[in-house]
């Protein structure tokens, strides 16, 4: 299983605009952070975790021969945005399976009402073949997902885990229920904001205690703000078995 870091900043990325902070003046391309998902390749098949409004700029980057799902955390929209950048794949492919939570279906059905109507739609509007997520494991194409929620200050959101590989972004607390799920991993992502105090994420000190608690060999950060500081330097204060995350990173992960 390959993971690829399409995006690991925050919602208004790296740089911010019109920001004269330093880590948004770098030169590091490892400082030049777009909004957050990463794209699983699991034997034939692709799908991408989230799609925020960099969704385009990601792809053509990342140049994959095709999308076969989309699976949504939640419904900000720095994760979901981009939707309707999904138009070529559907024109290569046809019908493009999500998944989410019935209420962030809903959203997306608000914000995107040309692509969800029921009535007859405009020429070139993508069909999505909708899925609920609830929170128990479901399967795609032979790959097992549990899901873990978070909450986002007040909201339920999605992490999710694929064989021995965990995803978890835009969380500030977790059940000890939920940790659980957590346990004997290869690589977990978890979101680390800054190092001060957030509302509604992990701060570094926050996102550290959780991967001290549950020991997976390998840990990433990721959903950053220029706050944090510069790659190299934050790089160089984490524990030898975790990494800050940056756009384009991939990582292998054995085949559950």
């Amino acid at each position: 299983m390959k993971i690829t870091f399409l995006g690991t900043g925050t919602s208004q990325g790296i740089p911010v605009i019109g920001s004269t902070h330093p880590v948004c003046l770098s030169a590091n391309s490892k400082d030049k952070r777009l909004r957050v998902s990463i794209m699983v390749e699991w034997q034939d098949y692709t799908f991408v975790v989230d799609c925020g409004p960099d969704f385009r700029q990601q792809m053509l980057r990342a140049n994959p021969e095709k999308i076969d799902a989309f699976i949504f955390t939640h419904e900000h929209a720095d994760h979901t945005a981009g939707l309707d950048d999904i138009r070529p794949f559907f024109f290569k492919q046809g019908d493009i399976n999500i998944y989410a939570h019935q209420r962030v279906l809903e959203q997306l059905q608000q914000r995107f009402e040309y692509i969800f109507t029921k009535e007859e739609k405009y020429p070139g509007v993508p069909n999505l073949i909708e899925n609920e997520i609830v929170n128990k494991p479901f399967t795609i194409n032979g790959l097992e997902i549990t899901p873990v929620e978070g909450l986002h200050y007040k909201l339920p959101v999605f992490g999710y885990r694929f064989g021995n590989f965990a995803y978890l972004t835009d969380m500030k607390t977790i059940a000890e229920s939920e940790k659980r799920k957590l346990l004997n991993l290869d690589v977990l992502v978890l979101n680390a904001l800054r190092e001060k105090e957030h509302i509604s994420h992990f701060n570094l000190a926050q996102a550290l205690a959780i991967i001290k608690e549950l020991k997976p060999k390998r840990a990433y950060l990721t959903h950053i703000s220029h706050y944090l500081g510069f790659h190299d330097t934050v790089q160089q204060k984490l524990p030898e078995n975790v990494f800050l995350a940056y756009d384009e990173l991939t990582i292998d992960i054995p085949n559950p």
